[in-house]
C-alpha cells in the first residue's frame, strides 16, 4: 500500500500542486522558514485550510529520503474527498434512513483505518472528518481499512460543528458517543436517519459539540477500565444501529 501515498518536496512544487487542485492531506514544515516564496505557500495553506505540522529537519529528511525538500514536504491523499452537501442530499434521494459517521479529531491512523473498515461493513453512507487535527489518509490508514477507504465516501469540513448543522437541517439526528450521559446506546432509536459522532482518543468529543447534539449515549462498562478503544466503541455503536435496522 505504500505506493498509494505520494509525497511532494519543495516549496514551488507544492505551490503548483495546490494551485492545480491536487488533494493535499498534510504539509510538514521546518520551523523558521521565511521568504516571499514561503509566504506565498503559507497563504495558500491558510486559504485552503490544509493541515500542517512543524517538525524537525530530521523528519523531513526521512519523509523525503534526503531529497532537496527546502524545508517542506506535502503528503497527497490517495482518495478524492466528496462535498458534504452533495453526500447528504444524494444519499437522501436513494436511502430513506441513512447512517453517517463523524469523527471529532481522531489522531491515530490505525484507529481511523479500523473505523473506516467497520463503517463500510455496517453500511455507513459517509464519513465526515475535520480538515485540521484529524489523522490523515496514510498508507497505514489504507492498510488497516483493508481497502475500505476506497469504497466509502469521506468528507473533509472546516469544523465538525458545520457538518452537524447541515445534518440537522436535513432532519438527520445526531448521536454523540460519550461517557458524559446516563443514556445507553440501546436506549436511542437508531432506525431514524442518524449521524453518530465519535471523539478523539485522548479527550473524547469536544464539549462545545456536546452542547448542540440531540442525543448522547454510552456503552456499559462492567470492568475496572473506564473506557474502550475508540475503534472498538465505534464498532459497538455501528452494530447496534445495524441490529435495530435489521430488526425493524
Amino acid at each position: 500500500m505504500e505506493n498509494e501515498i505520494s509525497k511532494i518536496f519543495g516549496i514551488r512544487a507544492i505551490i503548483e500542486a495546490i494551485n492545480a487542485g491536487q488533494t493535499i492531506s498534510k504539509i510538514y514544515l521546518q520551523k523558521g522558514l521565511s521568504g516571499s516564496l514561503f509566504s506565498e505557500l503559507n497563504t495558500l495553506i491558510k486559504s485552503n485550510n490544509i493541515a500542517t505540522s512543524y517538525v524537525p529537519i530530521e523528519k523531513l529528511n526521512r519523509l523525503s529520503k534526503n531529497s532537496n525538500h527546502q524545508g517542506v514536504v506535502a503528503q497527497t491523499s490517495p482518495i478524492d474527498f466528496v462535498e458534504l452537501d452533495s453526500l447528504i442530499y444524494q444519499t437522501l434521494e436513494h436511502t430513506p434512513t441513512p447512517l453517517f459517521l463523524l469523527l471529532d479529531q481522531l489522531s491515530d491512523v490505525r484507529n481511523f483505518g479500523a473505523i473506516i473498515r467497520t463503517a463500510e461493513c455496517t453500511g455507513v453512507n459517509g464519513i465526515v472528518i475535520q480538515k485540521q487535527g484529524n489523522a490523515p489518509i496514510s498508507a497505514d490508514t489504507i492498510k488497516t481499512s483493508a481497502g475500505a477507504a476506497f469504497k466509502i465516501p469521506i468528507c473533509k469540513v472546516d469544523h465538525i460543528k458545520d457538518a452537524i448543522f447541515q445534518f440537522q437541517a436535513a432532519d438527520i439526528q445526531i448521536v454523540a458517543a460519550t461517557e458524559k450521559t446516563d443514556h445507553l446506546i440501546y436506549d436511542i432509536n437508531l432506525t431514524k436517519p442518524t449521524a453518530i459522532i465519535m471523539g478523539s482518543e485522548d479527550r473524547g468529543i469536544n464539549p462545545s459539540i456536546l452542547k448542540i447534539v440531540e442525543h448522547k449515549a454510552k456503552l456499559p462498562l462492567l470492568g475496572e477500565i473506564e473506557s474502550l478503544n475508540v475503534s472498538v466503541a465505534c464498532g459497538a455503536f455501528l452494530y447496534e444501529a445495524t441490529r435495530q435496522r435489521l430488526k425493524k
